[in-house]
């Protein structure tokens, strides 16, 4: 496991250091203006301030780090306790199996649930795997003109039997539009976002999905949920990798904290935007996802060249 560093101390260092060069250029400034060494002053005030804005970067950058490595120990945490929980459970039902004669009524209720599992662990390296190419310089495959509603509609048919939810959990209302990007991208995009809204939606969860035409070349995809929403110094950070509510030690929810920040990283490489707030037709969180589009029927695909 990663050790959780402490942002105590560096803060209290850096600020030490800084009040220090701080008051070290007050008296050097003073002795010089008495002694009227004016061209020696002005180099001194010169490297007094770069010092000053090395050891104030310096503070940043340390900042960040002990922050990021906060959050891989968070993932660490999180990815060993989404591996370790499938797995548990498929070892129970193989040694049940094994050591006893079962049911075939019951035999075919463990193929299924272990069949969940395996799905559940293919979803988790699937995630681990798109994000190690977003590190990668690879070649695209060409964007389309898709019809966002099909897609809409088999993420939120493959959320609801995740979750095994009635079909009515997710609502879709969506104008007649076309977006441009790639089937994969936009699946893992609205499936995310779904998986997000589920997790931290209300008891029983219910999402709204409106799509409108913003302008005459961008189209508005709006996911609300009835959660208690997202707090506003949250709503930047949740889009960042490995970040999480709370600690990973002690979630209720199952997830990595990879979810959403894939979802920004291929909004982005279609060209698009994204950002959450808590205006929406329900009280939770209201993401909003803005893509290349238009309104009107889905024209002959065309390659991007």
């Amino acid at each position: 496991m990663i050790k959780r560093s402490s942002l105590k101390w560096p803060i209290i260092l850096g600020t030490t250091l800084l009040v220090l060069i701080v008051v070290l250029l007050v008296f050097w400034i003073i002795s010089q203006a008495t002694s009227q060494q004016y061209v020696l002053l002005a180099v001194g005030i010169v490297f007094f301030t770069l010092i000053i804005a090395g050891v104030s970067l310096y503070l940043v950058l340390s900042i960040k780090e002990v922050r990021l490595t906060q959050r891989q120990a968070n993932f660490i945490d999180s990815v060993t306790h989404e591996l370790k929980s499938p797995l548990a459970s498929l070892k129970l039902y193989l040694q049940t199996m094994t050591m006893r004669e079962v049911e075939p009524e019951q035999r075919r209720q463990f193929h299924g649930y272990m069949l969940e599992d395996v799905k559940r662990l293919d979803a988790l390296i699937d995630d681990l795997l798109e994000a190690a190419k977003l590190d990668q310089r690879h070649r695209e495959e060409p964007l389309e003109d898709l019809d966002p509603l099909p897609i809409l509609k088999k993420c939120a048919e493959t959320i609801e039997r995740r979750y095994e939810l009635p079909g009515s959990c997710i609502q879709i209302d969506a104008e007649l539009c076309v977006v441009r990007g790639r089937q994969h991208d936009l699946e893992l995009i609205f499936t995310n976002v779904f998986d997000n809204a589920i997790k931290y939606g209300g008891s029983p969860p219910k999402i709204i999905c409106e799509i409108t035409s913003k302008t005459r070349t961008r189209i508005l995809i709006k996911i609300s949920d009835n959660g208690p929403g997202i707090p506003s110094e949250m709503r930047r950070k949740i889009f960042l990798r490995f970040v999480r509510g709370g600690s990973e030690l002690e979630r209720r929810t199952k997830g990595m904290g990879l979810g959403l920040f894939l979802v920004k990283e291929f909004v982005i490489k279609l060209g698009g935007r994204i950002h959450v707030h808590g205006r929406g037709p329900l009280s939770g969180a209201t993401f909003e996802i803005e893509l290349p589009g238009r309104a009107g029927d889905l024209a002959p695909v065309r390659a991007n060249t």
